[in-house]
């Protein structure tokens, strides 16, 4: 079994959200189908069980999809459930309602959807505690991850439950509270905007981030990746002392699959690892090295599925 999940950190603290679980397909492994009733609303999911599981507690990797997707077009666009039938952790694929949105997008823009406790935020963590639970799930080994719209909520989800996931993958995304109006996220995906430190009310705990952004992404602005970024380092030198406020970047080149790359890695003073920033040059709004099959995505460059199963992995062995 491929050993990208042995991670030792600190147990995550127990989110109390309140919830009530609709039936589930029960199958033993596979894509299974669900939803999950909480605060009013219904959220519809797909869970891969790998048929590997081993016999220690699975890690866990939440997949939220773009706009226009659902959680097969995400699943086959990422590869994910391969990996994690290699690996033997569970991928969950939260389902945004066509009721909620049109375009099925994710609400990233609305002040109401940027906060702990409320809206999109509380269901997609209520739904990740309830698969913690039914599935025996490592709690110390839990991520959060999306793409475009889904990349800007998973932010907002992982930043807000940071006693629920340890890390955060950003691609073709927007910073958290970049924008608070349907105007406002078109401004924002156009031109990039603003980067609060603080967005959804008190500055937030910091979570590493990795941030993966196409430098052709004429969709989403590839300075949203670069806003990201400082938004993560913003939150992680609220936190430090006076005298620790400082962050180093390393910053190397290369190409992998036909496609330039810069990659950044943001540490503190003590080594920790606050971002890590891809940017890919020649991608537009697309998964890097993705599967064509599915929409929004690019065969070329570097794959960003394993880059950030590599991130988790390296975060969480700390």
């Amino acid at each position: 079994m491929v050993d990208w999940f042995s991670w030792t950190s600190e147990a995550a603290r127990s989110a109390s959200v309140p919830f009530h679980v609709l039936p589930a397909v029960r199958q033993p492994h596979g894509f299974l189908a669900g939803s999950l009733q909480a605060n009013g609303k219904v959220i519809r999911y797909r869970l891969y069980v790998p048929a590997t599981r081993g016999s220690e507690p699975p890690a866990l990797v939440v997949m939220l999809h773009g706009c226009g997707q659902d959680a097969a077009d995400f699943a086959l666009a990422t590869g994910m459930n391969e990996l994690a039938e290699q690996a033997g952790f569970l991928v969950l694929y939260p389902e945004q309602s066509p009721y909620a949105n049109w375009n099925s997008c994710w609400n990233w823009f609305e002040a109401a959807n940027q906060a702990r406790d409320q809206g999109e935020p509380a269901l997609v963590a209520a739904l990740t505690l309830k698969i913690i639970g039914d599935h025996g799930v490592d709690q110390r080994r839990v991520s959060i991850a999306g793409l475009s719209a889904g990349a800007a909520m998973a932010l907002i989800v992982g930043r807000n439950y940071p006693d629920i996931f340890s890390a955060i993958g950003c691609h073709s995304g927007m910073p958290h509270g970049s924008a608070t109006s349907g105007i406002g996220a078109m401004t924002t995906m156009r031109f990039g905007g603003a980067v609060p430190a603080c967005a959804g009310g008190p500055c937030l705990t910091s979570v590493p981030v990795i941030v993966f952004h196409g430098g052709d992404d004429a969709i989403v602005h590839q300075s949203n990746g670069d806003g990201v970024v400082r938004q993560s380092i913003q939150s992680y030198l609220s936190a430090r002392p006076a005298g620790c406020r400082s962050v180093m970047n390393v910053q190397v080149t290369g190409q992998e699959g036909g496609r330039d790359f810069t990659r950044s890695v943001h540490t503190g003073k003590s080594g920790t690892v606050v971002a890590e920033h891809w940017l890919v040059h020649g991608t537009g709004h697309a998964w890097s090295g993705g599967d064509l099959r599915a929409a929004n995505t690019d065969a070329n460059g570097p794959d960003a599925s394993r880059e950030m199963l590599r991130f988790f992995g390296e975060r969480h062995a700390r």
